[in-house]
Formats: C-alpha cells, structure tokens, sequence
C-alpha cells in the first residue's frame, strides 16, 4: 500500500442490455458526423453489416463500413483500414466485433489522425499523438480490447506478432451491450472466455499489479468462473452473458493497468508462426503457466483457487494454491476444449525455436511472478503438449 499506482481505461465505459442503440447518440457527443464502421469479415456475412446499415440510414448518418477484419490480422489490414477511412473523410472510428475487429479500429484510428504507417506504430509509446476518435463495442466476451491500449498484429513478412502499445490506442468509449454477445457459437464463446480467465488470472499475478487492478482482476476470475459454463451449453442466458461480458471488461481493466505474464509471451509465437488463434493459445498455455509460477505467488494462487469455488479449508498453502490449476483445467474441460499442442500439430523439435521466440515477448516475462529462461519455456510447452 505504500508503492504509487495509477489506474487508467477507456475514456467513458458504458454497459448494459440495450445500450447498443445509444451509439448514435455517442457518435454525435464526441462530435462526428461520418464514421467508419469497422466490422468482423464473418460478421458482415453473417447479417450485422445490414443490421449496422440500416441502424444508420434509420438515425440519417452517412457511414463507410470496412470489413475486411479477420481472425489474427495482418498488420497490413490497419493501413487499409486508415485509407479507407481518409478516403471517405471519416471523422470517426467505430469497431464492432471481437478482438481482432477492435485491435484494428484502435489502429486505425491513430494511423489516420497522425498519418503514417502501422509499422510506425509497433512497439511502447510509438504513437506521436492522439487518434480520431474512437468507440468500441465487443460482440465477445473475451479479450477486454475494449479498454486497452494494445493493438496485436501478425507480421507475416517476419512469421511473428508484434502490437502498438500507446495511451493514444485507448478508446473514448468502450460500449458493451450483453445483447451482442448472444449468438457467439459455443466453441468462441469457451475459447474467448478462458481468454478472458487468463487476463485475470495473469493481471491478479502479475507483479505490478495494484490494490485497484487486484481488485478488479479477482472479480473477473469470480464473475467468469460462475457464469462461463452456462454461456458455452445455454448461449440465451442473457444474465450470465451479461455477468461474463462484465468479467472480461473486469479483465481488461486488469490487463491494462498490471500487464499479463508469461502465458502471453508464450502464446505470441504460436499465433504468428502456426495461426493458432490468441484465445486457444492461451487457453493451452494457461495451466502449465500457472503451475509453473505457483511458487512464485502462492498466496495469490490459494485465493483464487476460493474465488473459484475450491475447498481451502484446512488446506496448507501449497495445496490450496494448487487447486488453482485443478480448478481451471475442470473449468476448460466443462468448456469442451480438448486441444492440445500435440493434436493442433505442433511439432516438440519446434519448442527450442518456440521458446526463442517468447523470449523476445519481454513485457510480459517482466511481469511474471517467477523467472523464466528459454529453458524453463520449452518444458512449459512440453507440460502443454
């Protein structure tokens, strides 16, 4: 309680069931009048580019929609999206859709407004200055992006992820309606939901973390550990779509004021050199990642082990924070996530190269609450093969 801390977000944060059709009125108040609407490729042939379309044309705004987003995006799709958004002389950027959808908007945003290049942009407070400005609404509940200010990439010149870290990348509202969130299929609703597990559980662990960011980091392993199961095998509970919506804002709080550890560092390789899938990278390295730190943060892992609903009583520290791992392991098996690095393909001859490549990730192995070397990262993917 001694140490200085701050606690940063999104400029304004609003949440509910319904708060989707307030976005006009959001979009007037930071004073546009022409904004790019950006949007999930899958997601625009689903039915939401019309759903969006005629949102618009019934409120009498003008729109460009740029929807070319996919899952791990390449770095080159920010570029696009900012001529895009010159080109039509918008004054505004919205980013609909999951995590990949919001990490463009955000990039988008600062590129159009500074005029430059992504590739400018990569790395720590790169961004000279701020954006357009920018509202976010998440369709998942999972990579909390809506309040964060990191925007990921895939690098497929150099097989590798690399993200734009800049407190210009923040959005001026974060906009979460519940609503969105109810036709998420299962499968990304289980992976983008341990996804979100993990921001919690990296950013309560972390060592810079703070009384605040603490705070908010347990509450999301709390709201997403009750409500998870339900929203993969009853995706109509609103409720617990809406308490698991509330968890990942709860996480990305957390992720953006304490930073993530090691499971992200470990997870980056995997997306630029196999495609594999942030969630799911994460949602494979989490349990042995946390098994690995649990001397590192015993205390912490005893605790969240309770908040997960694990029997601690009488327990002593070891076993307790122990049950930690046993408790997400059931809670992504309930989940119906069966992958392994083994049966996704990853060769072990690759792990050398593999933990090679974490090592370069050095924010977070910062944060970590154990050290880790190249060598301990190679047996944390052989406990996840």
């Amino acid at each position: 309680m001694n140490t200085i801390f701050s606690f940063t977000g999104a400029g304004k944060i609003v949440f509910g069931n319904g708060s989707f059709e307030q976005l006009v009125e959001h979009i007037r108040n930071l004073g546009g009048k022409k904004p790019l609407i950006v949007l999930d490729k899958n997601l625009s042939l689903s039915g939401l580019k019309e759903k969006v379309s005629d949102y618009f044309k019934k409120a009498g705004m003008g729109i460009v929609i740029f929807d070319k987003v996919e899952g791990e995006p390449p770095l080159e799709l920010a570029d696009e999206g900012a001529t895009a958004a010159a080109d039509g002389k918008c004054d505004i950027v919205v980013g609909i859709g999951g995590g990949s959808t919001m990490d463009v908007a955000k990039a988008v945003a600062v590129i159009t407004a500074n005029k430059g290049k992504a590739e400018d942009y990569l790395g720590l407070n790169k961004v000279p200055g701020p954006g357009l400005p920018t509202i976010i609404v998440p369709t998942t509940a999972g990579t909390g992006s809506e309040v964060t200010f990191t925007s990921v990439f895939i690098r497929k010149d150099l097989n590798k992820k690399e993200g734009m870290n800049s407190p210009y990348l923040y959005p001026d509202i974060a906009l979460l309606d519940p609503e969105l969130t109810l036709s998420i299929p299962s499968k990304v609703t289980a992976t983008t939901g341990v996804d979100a597990l993990c921001h919690a559980i990296e950013s309560y662990t972390s060592i810079t973390a703070s009384p605040m960011s603490e705070m908010v980091s347990l509450e999301a392993i709390a709201l997403i550990s009750e409500s998870l199961r339900t929203c993969v095998h009853n995706g109509a509970d609103l409720e617990a779509r809406g308490q698991m919506l509330l968890g990942s804002l709860y996480a990305g709080l957390g992720l953006a004021n304490a930073g993530v550890t090691a499971v992200h560092s470990l997870s980056y390789p995997l997306g630029g050199m196999y495609g594999i899938p942030h969630g799911l990278a994460n949602t494979l390295l989490l349990p042995a990642v946390m098994n690995y730190n649990l001397p590192g943060a015993l205390e912490k892992f005893a605790i969240i082990a309770e908040v997960m609903g694990e029997p601690i009583d009488d327990l002593s520290l070891n076993e307790a924070a122990g049950l930690a791992v046993g408790a997400v392991e059931n809670l992504i098996d309930d989940c119906g996530i069966y992958d392994t690095l083994e049966t996704l393909g990853i060769p072990e001859e690759d792990f050398p190269k593999l933990a090679e490549a974490a090592m370069t990730v050095a924010r977070p192995l910062a944060n970590n609450p154990r050290m880790v070397t190249a060598g301990d990262a190679i047996e944390i993917y052989s406990d996840a093969y």
